[in-house]
């Protein structure tokens, strides 16, 4: 579904071009892959602090996406300060967050590049132009995964601030939050910055207050794009806040004296709004059941202490589907490891099924104990200037967790590397490149409804 770039050359002055692409590729700073293991092969966005290019691996044959920061960095430590950074480290790895390769960083030109996974495109190019509606288990199915990345980027003491369609890209069934550019600390001092994410899927509390806001509003943002999948129209497109805060309250009315009592702590205005009952979310998707409807109204929820958690929105009943669908998966999983007879070898007898029990309960009561105890606390790992080096993950302490946490095994998250450009560090060996490659395609960065 991508689309398929030409090769490149270079140019006059030589910046890159792309061969036989009347889109031609540009980049200033063209240098930083002379000295990397990568070929660019076509610009695939541009936002306003960053380009995203497609690039070939030298060393595996593999297609990545290239994050290159238009700003200019001074020094390795004003790298490791790089909210996103932290963020991708710390989060690195999980089946529901975009994975964080490699960080090139080339020191001599200031410029600074995070190496990432190649997806297929965003959930926006997904319903863009689309006439057919998507199934329900469908978005049921990228729903959850959504959630499951909300849970736990918030037990990991981290919240987006910018999750909209542009920043989910999706694989085939598979879907990953991008784009941790905006993202806070949970327990960063408020207030926080008052202009952040996109106008569209801006919550009440970001409309209404200097700031006061915590990371509820990833859940407001995930609902309007629970709606916007669904129906392929955004649920409050306002041209301007205060238009935006009129379509939020067309739909769901104005909130409680409480709720307001709330905001009037945090800004220093008055809040005059003309009462409206609210005409609730338009009843026009056929692919939404009961249960669904009931879960979008739970993340839209107007107070953010009454909105639900990322957590809770897992185990609500509109996922039952999926939690069958996994437990069946489960048990097959298991049967097939108990009761396989794989040749050559003789079939598991009773005793030996219950000493791979007894080993399992033991394994898990080990497991159940870690968890109890919960992740120690610390600081964000910092990049390490010795050139490759292992990275060391740590996680903060646990926020409303009621899921299990994926790194039991010990293993370091999936950035094995932090290459520093100047160093006397010599790169891999080129492998051969794989013949015939396909081309994927990465979402283009698009900013609509406002914002940054």
């Amino acid at each position: 579904m991508g689309t398929q770039h030409g090769g490149l050359r270079a140019g006059p002055g030589g910046s890159w071009r792309s061969g036989g692409d009347p889109a031609a590729l540009s980049l200033q700073d063209e240098h930083v892959f002379l000295f990397l293991d990568y070929k660019p092969v076509g610009k695939i966005g541009e936002g306003t602090f960053s380009d995203v290019l497609k690039i070939l691996s030298l060393r595996d044959g593999k297609y990545y996406a290239c994050k290159h920061m238009k700003q200019h960095f001074e020094s390795l430590e004003q790298v490791n300060n790089l909210r996103e950074i932290q963020a991708l480290r710390r989060l690195s790895p999980h089946p529901s967050i975009l994975t964080l390769h490699e960080v090139v960083f080339d020191k001599k030109a200031g410029s600074l590049s995070l190496i990432c996974e190649l997806m297929d495109m965003n959930i926006y190019q997904l319903i863009k132009g689309r006439k057919k509606p998507l199934s329900e288990k469908k978005i049921k199915n990228y729903m959850y995964q959504l959630c499951k990345s909300l849970d736990y980027i918030h037990r990991n003491g981290i919240f987006h601030r910018d999750v909209k369609p542009e920043n989910i890209l999706i694989k085939h069934n598979t879907l990953k939050l991008g784009d941790f550019g905006s993202c806070r600390s949970i327990y960063s001092k408020q207030p926080h910055t008052e202009y952040i994410s996109t106008r569209w899927y801006r919550a009440p509390e970001c409309l209404l207050t200097n700031g006061y806001y915590n990371y509820k509003i990833d859940i407001w943002s995930a609902g309007c794009v629970f709606y916007e999948i669904t129906s392929f129209q955004p649920l409050f497109p306002g041209s301007n806040e205060l238009d935006q805060i009129s379509k939020i309250h067309d739909i769901i009315g104005t909130p409680a004296n409480e709720t307001l009592h709330k905001f009037k702590r945090s800004r220093f205005v008055t809040f005059d709004f003309p009462f409206k009952k609210g005409k609730g979310i338009p009843p026009l998707m056929r692919n939404l059941s009961p249960k669904g409807y009931s879960l979008l109204y739970a993340m839209i929820t107007y107070d953010p202490d009454e909105r639900i958690a990322a957590h809770q929105a897992l185990q609500h009943p509109y996922f039952q589907d999926v939690w069958a669908a996994g437990t069946q998966d489960l048990a097959k999983h298991k049967k097939l490891r108990l009761l396989g007879n794989t040749a050559g070898q003789a079939p598991l007898h009773w005793w030996q099924i219950s000493k791979e029990s007894q080993r399992q309960r033991s394994l898990r009561k080990v497991q159940e104990n870690t968890k109890q105890r919960g992740p120690p606390g610390g600081e964000l790992p910092k990049l390490n200037a010795s050139g490759l080096a292992k990275v060391t993950s740590h996680s903060s302490p646990v926020l409303h967790s009621v899921f299990q946490t994926p790194k039991e095994s010990g293993d370091t998250p999936v950035l094995q590397s932090v290459r520093f450009i100047g160093s006397n560090i010599e790169s891999e060996k080129q492998k051969a490149l794989k013949s015939s490659p396909k081309y994927f395609h990465l979402p283009a960065i698009e900013r609509r409804g406002g914002g940054h």
